[in-house]
């Protein structure tokens, strides 16, 4: 289960609480894997992600994300998710509402039609534990590499960056070759096509 799962749960809109994530690149799998088992936890099959990420006409990388929505189509089983989130304190910290579609390329037309373009295709393996309040991913993207997410979703009222600074600290505690990342995988990918 992820964060938004756990958002989806709780009956919550999504307007009075929001994820907050940290995302690190992982410079030593076996390690982690090993650190997390230490602790408990017990990561979930692999589950292949099928992403296609969108922006609003107009907007481009390079200008902020702050306030401003994007979607994503994301294909996993055999199933459609249309996920819209919208950045509050970084990119990291999001209002986000997710729903399934029945037409993966329907979606992809009226998405489009709704004023948003194709941006880049993500794919991913993705495995997933619950750690008390704490969603973990461990994700295999295709040409980038290996990711660590830590997600929590919290109440409005809640400053994401202070959610963020206790997430790192446990990520820190796990002693395992980290590097805290602030992009998201759209950008890391789009910057390692463009060989920046």
């Amino acid at each position: 289960m992820t964060g938004i799962d756990a958002l989806q749960m709780t009956g919550s809109t999504g307007l009075s609480a929001y994820e907050v994530e940290v995302k690190y690149r992982v410079g030593d799998l076996a390690a982690l894997e090993a650190a997390l088992a230490a602790r408990g936890v017990v990561l979930s099959v692999p589950v292949v992600q099928d992403d296609q990420a969108y922006a609003r006409v107009g907007w481009e990388y390079g200008q902020s994300k702050i306030d401003v929505p994007f979607a994503r189509l994301r294909t996993e089983r055999g199933r459609h998710l249309l996920t819209v989130k919208t950045p509050v304190a970084n990119e990291l910290s999001c209002v986000e509402h997710e729903t399934e579609v029945v037409d993966r390329e329907q979606m992809h037309a009226a998405i489009q039609q709704l004023g948003f373009y194709p941006t880049v295709r993500i794919r991913k393996t993705r495995r997933t534990a619950m750690l008390g309040l704490l969603s973990l991913c461990v994700d295999e993207v295709d040409g980038i590499g290996v990711f660590l997410e830590i997600e929590r979703i919290v109440d409005a009222g809640e400053a994401g960056e202070g959610i963020q600074v206790e997430l790192d600290r446990f990520a820190g505690e796990l002693g395992v070759s980290l590097t805290r990342i602030t992009d998201t995988y759209d950008s890391l990918i789009r910057a390692a096509h463009a060989g920046v």
